[in-house]
C-alpha cells in the first residue's frame, strides 16, 4: 500500500509524539495502513525511544563552521542539545562538523527538513506537476500519486535530514542523528544554517577578449 496519504502520516506522527514524516510513512507502508501495525514496527527499529527524547527541549550545543579547501565555500550551523556536558563531549563535536561538512558538499539543500517546507510551498509544486503535460492523460488516481512521488523526491533533494550521508551513504543525515539520539540519550536538532559561495549574486563583469588587450596595452594595436 504505497499511496498512504498526509492525513494518515500526520495523525500517526501525533500519536508517536512527533517521529520524522518519513520514518512515519515507511512504517505505514510497511504495515499497510494499519495504524495499530505502524507503531508496532516504529517500536521494533527503535525509533519510539528516539522519539521520546525528540520531545525534550534542546537549547544548548553550539555553532561551528566548516571552510572548504580553497576557501570558496564556508558554512555556519547551529547544532542544539539538552545539557552543556553533552554540547562539550568530542562525539557531540564530530557530529556537528560532519553536518557542516554535508552542507557544503549539498548545493542544493534548502531546508532542513520536509516539515520546515511551507504548506504553500509543497501545494504550489505539487498543483504544477498535477498539470505536467505527460500526466495529463493518465487517470486521477494515477496522476496523483505520479505527482507526489516527484514532489516527494523533489524535497527529498532540498531538505538537509533526507541527504545521503557524505561519509556513509547507506544512512542519511536524519538516521545519524538518531543513531546519535541513541547513543548519547538527548534530543540533537539541527536548528539553522548559512551556506556561503565565494562571490554568489555578484554580478561580474564580463569584457571582449579583444578590448581587455587593448586596454592592457593603452590602446595600440
Amino acid at each position: 500500500m504505497a499511496d498512504i496519504p498526509a492525513t494518515m502520516v500526520k495523525e500517526l506522527r501525533d500519536k508517536v509524539g512527533g517521529l520524522p514524516f518519513k520514518s512515519c510513512k515507511d512504517a505505514l507502508i510497511e504495515a499497510d495502513g494499519d495504524m495499530d501495525k505502524a507503531v508496532e514496527v516504529l517500536r521494533k527499529k527503535g525509533e519510539l525511544k528516539g522519539a521520546k527524547l525528540k520531545s525534550k527541549v534542546a537549547s544548548e550545543g553550539l555553532v561551528t563552521s566548516y571552510i572548504h579547501t580553497g576557501s570558496r565555500i564556508g558554512v555556519l550551523v547551529e547544532v542544539n542539545c539538552q545539557t552543556d556536558f553533552v554540547a562539550k563531549g568530542d562525539d557531540f563535536h564530530q557530529l556537528a562538523k560532519d553536518i557542516a561538512m554535508q552542507i557544503a558538499a549539498s548545493p542544493n539543500v534548502e531546508f532542513i527538513s520536509i516539515e520546515e517546507i511551507p504548506l504553500e510551498v509543497r501545494e504550489n509544486e505539487l498543483a504544477a506537476e498535477l498539470q505536467r503535460e505527460d500526466l495529463l492523460s493518465k487517470p486521477e488516481k494515477m496522476r496523483a500519486q505520479i505527482a507526489q512521488g516527484r514532489v516527494d523526491k523533489l524535497f527529498k533533494e532540498r531538505t538537509l535530514l533526507d541527504q545521503p550521508f557524505i561519509k556513509d551513504q547507506t544512512k542519511t543525515v536524519g538516521e545519524l542523528i538518531n543513531d546519535k539520539i541513541a547513543k548519547i540519550g538527548e534530543n540533537i536538532k539541527v536548528r539553522r544554517f548559512s551556506r556561503f559561495v565565494l562571490g554568489e549574486g555578484i554580478e561580474k563583469e564580463e569584457k571582449n577578449f579583444a578590448e581587455e588587450v587593448a586596454a592592457q596595452t593603452g590602446g595600440l594595436a
